[in-house]
């Protein structure tokens, strides 16, 4: 593992996910804010390991880390035995993000039926389609948010504040992200914005949105997960984005834990609540937000933090003790009736609405 300088789709934010020639380059992101290093993938164990350990994360990307994990298979053994063993192995590695299942099913799709010795090329074909989409789609959906962005703007005459919480930026998908799209969209046309970004515990990805926001030059402010009400009373927010794990057929969403109360505190304070995600993290299969499994993490996500000493050094610090309970669901579910519009590559729907962009 060596520190590389990497390629950016906006200004100087990273890219969490480079091909070059045959090798699959991606961000640790268990080691940001504090040390920016990419990492090769280079055998399907790999793959699946990055996405259970959270070295890369966000829905989009795991699916699509998934899908080139499929066709790292394919090099070493193109047999249906493998290819099943493959998508058997991603498909364990975490439950609750849609992406994750599609892309698998897209890649097991794409390679049934043909010839064994076709197959290592086919699969690296199509995992390069599934990146590109996402890099399509994340342009689309931030230039359908940037219409909202720049609507706030001419009712308020100031600059636009928007809260986020998680993180659903570049580090997040295959380029731009999905609720930092529009945000970077405004930005590259000088709409005056500011971002709010919730902490985000116990992960704190909200310090990688920061992060993420400071490379390409965006305004921005963290706050503690518990203060984004109290901000939202005072009418320190304008609107709430969001990104999603996975978006029911009667658009309730599960997000990042954290993200219910967001809405919540968005509601009572009239403040609009939109969530911005790619087609695939729709599942239609699903009716309801009560049929998605929530992923249990480890305790000690929560019992442990990570961060620099006084002498610069980065550890991690016990919080509490290993005799503590804890409970730490990396997810809950934001009910439809929350929700302001649903943001994807095809425009923006009310979530009762969403089918009819896709009456396909």
């Amino acid at each position: 593992m060596s520190a590389m300088a990497l390629d950016s789709p906006i200004g100087s934010a990273p890219r969490a996910i480079r091909i070059e020639a045959h090798r699959i380059l991606v961000l640790d992101q268990t080691l940001l804010p504090y040390e920016r290093r990419e990492i090769e993938l280079d055998d399907l164990g790999a793959a699946a390991h990055a996405i259970r350990t959270m070295q890369v994360r966000g829905a989009p990307l795991i699916g699509i880390v998934a899908a080139f994990g499929i066709a790292l298979a394919m090099r070493e053994s193109a047999s249906d035995e493998a290819l099943e063993k493959a998508c058997a192995l991603m498909g364990a590695t975490r439950p609750t993000a849609v992406n994750l299942a599609w892309a698998i099913n897209r890649m097991r799709m794409r390679l049934a039926g043909r010839a064994t010795d076709t197959r290592a090329a086919t699969s690296w074909d199509e995992a390069n389609e599934i990146l590109a989409e996402d890099a399509a789609f994340n342009v689309a959906i931030g230039t359908h948010g940037l219409a909202l962005i720049v609507d706030l703007h001419k009712k308020l005459g100031r600059t636009v504040n928007i809260a986020t919480h998680c993180n659903a930026g570049a580090l997040a998908t295959g380029a731009c992200g999905t609720a930092l799209a529009p945000i970077y969209a405004a930005h590259a046309t000088n709409l005056p914005i500011h971002v709010l970004a919730s902490e985000t515990r116990p992960r704190n990805q909200g310090l990688l949105t920061a992060w993420e926001l400071a490379e390409a030059g965006v305004a921005h402010t963290v706050c503690v997960d518990n203060a984004a009400g109290y901000l939202m009373a005072r009418g320190g927010v304008d609107a709430v984005i969001v990104g999603a794990d996975r978006i029911a057929a009667n658009g309730d969403v599960v997000n990042k834990v954290g993200t219910y109360l967001k809405a919540l505190a968005a509601a009572d304070n009239g403040i609009p609540f939109y969530v911005a995600a790619p087609s695939s993290t729709i599942d239609w299969n699903c009716a309801n937000g009560a049929m998605i499994p929530i992923e249990e993490r480890g305790a000690d996500e929560v019992r442990l933090v990570r961060g620099i000493d006084a002498h610069g050094q980065t550890g991690r610090i016990e919080l509490m003790k290993s005799t503590t309970a804890v409970s730490n669901p990396a997810f809950d579910v934001t009910p439809a009736r929350l929700v302001t519009g649903i943001i994807c590559e095809r425009g923006i729907a009310a979530p009762g609405g969403l089918a009819a962009l896709f009456d396909q």
